[in-house]
């Protein structure tokens, strides 16, 4: 055998190559949440507040919205709600439109 005909008969003798197994398991992976944060400032009242939450973040009570109202007047701020980006956004713009101070969504 010459030189050439070695070289072509040892590239052909490999074994071949095998793919690894998929496995059966299905990893799923779960969209990020956010936050919407409302922040102190010095024209938004208490009641004012207290109403824009009850009015647009969904299942807030009286008594959740005092306690978030105070805690953004007595801290600087307050985490109103957390879920999906869709509805954070759809509350942030809500908020923001009726006059409350909002940080930018963050996520979670």
């Amino acid at each position: 055998m010459t030189m050439v005909q070695l070289a072509v008969s040892y590239a052909t003798s490999t074994s071949p190559v095998i793919a690894p197994e998929k496995s059966g398991q299905v990893t799923r992976q779960h969209y990020p949440n956010y936050k919407v944060i409302v922040l102190d400032d010095d024209f938004n009242t208490f009641q004012h507040v207290h109403d824009c939450l009850v009015k647009y973040i969904p299942g807030m009570t009286s008594d959740r919205a005092w306690e978030l109202t105070n805690q953004v007047h007595f801290e600087g701020q307050a985490i109103v709600w957390v879920g999906p980006q869709e509805q954070a956004e759809l509350y942030h713009q809500q908020l923001s439109r009726a006059g409350l101070t909002m940080a930018p969504i963050e996520a979670a």
